[in-house]
């Protein structure tokens, strides 16, 4: 599964490749603003598994970009690939919000690279997004195992 880049450029280049062209209620109801505030849900929702793919990631310790997206791809078995917009629209909110703290260093490379690591607000958030993100995915899992 690939964390989309958001929002999609065009939708129709690649159908059914967003949640929201599958599941909008527009699709049932045909109210555009039921679709306008589920599609900001779905962004929401985007955002929010992002953000605490990458909070958990730093909370091991400090890492760039690459390292972040390499983590949860070979931690998910490649279920999971985060694209580069996406990680780095998601690193520099978080930033932003002072969830993350970052500095320059070098890789092991010896190239210039940013590196983020969890703030005592980005610890705050990754407990309270775990909590939330463990209920929702208890709640989908009830569903889908409902005979």
């Amino acid at each position: 599964m690939t964390v989309p880049n958001w929002p999609p450029r065009d939708c129709h280049a690649n159908p059914g490749a967003h949640a929201e062209t599958l599941l909008s209620p527009r699709n049932i109801s045909g109210d555009a603003s039921v679709e306008l505030h589920m599609a900001r849900d779905d962004l929401q929702l985007l955002q929010g598994t992002l953000d605490v793919l990458i909070l958990k990631t730093l909370s091991r310790g400090p890492c760039h970009g690459y390292q972040i997206a390499r983590w949860i791809r070979e931690t998910t078995d490649a279920e999971l690939q985060v694209e580069d917009r996406a990680l780095y629209v998601s690193l520099h909110r978080m930033e932003e919000r002072q969830w993350l703290e970052a500095e320059w260093g070098l890789t092991e490379n010896n190239r210039n690279a940013k590196y983020y690591r969890l703030s005592p607000e980005g610890r705050k958030q990754l407990a309270a997004k775990t909590a939330t993100w463990s209920r929702y995915a208890s709640a989908v899992s009830k569903i889908l195992q409902h005979a």
